[in-house]
């Protein structure tokens, strides 16, 4: 099944047309014609069976035929993740959360963060196209970046984590973990979060956890802690 997204689409509609930019690749790139059918989802859990009743490269039409609702996770997961030095990086890591299942992300600028200034709107195509491609009617939420200190001082729902490199007394996250439950995980940048900031997280009751034996990259410690969240929930 081929997935389109937009978030205009709802289900109080019979019809409805895309916006100049996605007729012109539904019929020109795609080829697709009046009576094919196409499958939509608005990123809210909506899946809409449409078959197209005007294949216009200008405005492409569609009739609802159809709509299913997805259930949504019995968990919660939100990774909080410093930016890598090297964007294609940090690109990977929300293309492979996505598939995997995380719900919500927000880029962490830290004491040792090397990338300081950050663009989301390709961040924001690279979640969608992944959602499309691993065919899930949820659209994960992308935060503005944030600064450590502010992000700790707002009031985060669930269980707190924080995956750091420290020798110091950690429980491993994928026992640390418990179904079914909210939770937030920071992720520090290739240099680690400061001792000033992981004092500042464990004042906050964020629990210390390790992801393992190795040392992990920035972007590789991101999907380890997401797949190891989403096989806890399996």
């Amino acid at each position: 099944m081929q997935l389109f997204y937009t978030p205009d689409i709802n289900s109080t509609l019979n019809e409805f047309s895309f916006d100049k930019e996605e007729s012109k690749h539904i019929v020109k790139v795609l080829r697709k014609k009046e009576g094919d059918i196409l499958h939509v989802t608005n990123g809210l859990g909506l899946l809409f069976t449409t078959e197209i009743i005007l294949a216009s490269e200008k405005k492409c039409t569609v009739k609802i035929n159809a709509t299913e609702t997805q259930k949504p996770s019995d968990f919660y997961l939100h990774l909080a993740v410093a930016p890598t030095k090297m964007n294609e990086r940090f690109e990977w890591f929300l293309e492979k959360a996505t598939e995997i299942g995380i719900h919500e992300i927000t880029p962490l600028i830290c004491d040792h963060s090397e990338r300081k200034t950050i663009k989301t709107e390709r961040f924001d195509k690279i979640i969608q196209s992944a959602m499309k491609q691993s065919l899930q009617y949820y659209l994960p939420k992308l935060n503005d970046p944030i600064s450590f200190k502010e992000f700790i001082g707002k009031n985060h729902n669930g269980n707190l984590y924080i995956a750091h490199c420290e020798e110091t007394d950690k429980k491993l996250l994928k026992e640390a973990v418990q179904a079914k439950e909210k939770c937030t995980i920071l992720i520090g940048p290739e240099g680690d979060f400061s001792e000033k900031e992981i004092k500042l997280a464990l004042e906050n009751k964020y629990i210390p956890v390790s992801l393992g034996n190795t040392r992990l990259r920035t972007e590789t410690a991101a999907v380890v802690a997401c797949h190891s969240v989403v096989f806890a929930n399996e």
